[in-house]
């Protein structure tokens, strides 16, 4: 999955650097296809105004890539994978209320 965040403002990584940030993260609802791992990008460590050390975020366009396998008596044809990215966008003076954007993605069983 290819998000982009839009310019001026970043969103935490998997792995924040502070407990009290909140991370981004990636789910997917059980289906078809079992999720065998979720990659997220290395972070980029920066120094805001208002935090005390750098912080571990994302800005641009990321890609975060999921692996799953299919099950054996998974039926052929399309069907969807459902979604969600949880995460929280901030700028350079203050974050934003979390948020969680839901999708779907359609894929083909062979």
């Amino acid at each position: 999955m290819r998000f982009t965040i839009r310019p001026g403002h970043h969103v935490n990584s998997n792995q924040p650097a502070e407990e009290y940030l909140i991370p981004t993260a990636l789910t997917w609802t059980p289906g078809p296809l079992s999720l065998k791992g979720v990659s997220y990008p290395r972070a980029e460590s920066v120094k805001y105004e208002f935090s005390e050390k750098p912080l571990l975020v994302w800005s641009g366009t990321i890609t975060i890539t999921s692996r799953f396998a299919v099950a054996p008596d998974a039926p052929a044809g399309t069907t969807r994978l459902a979604g969600k990215l949880r995460y929280q966008a901030c700028n350079d003076k203050a974050c934003f209320p979390p948020k969680t954007l839901e999708m779907t993605v359609p894929v083909t069983i062979q």
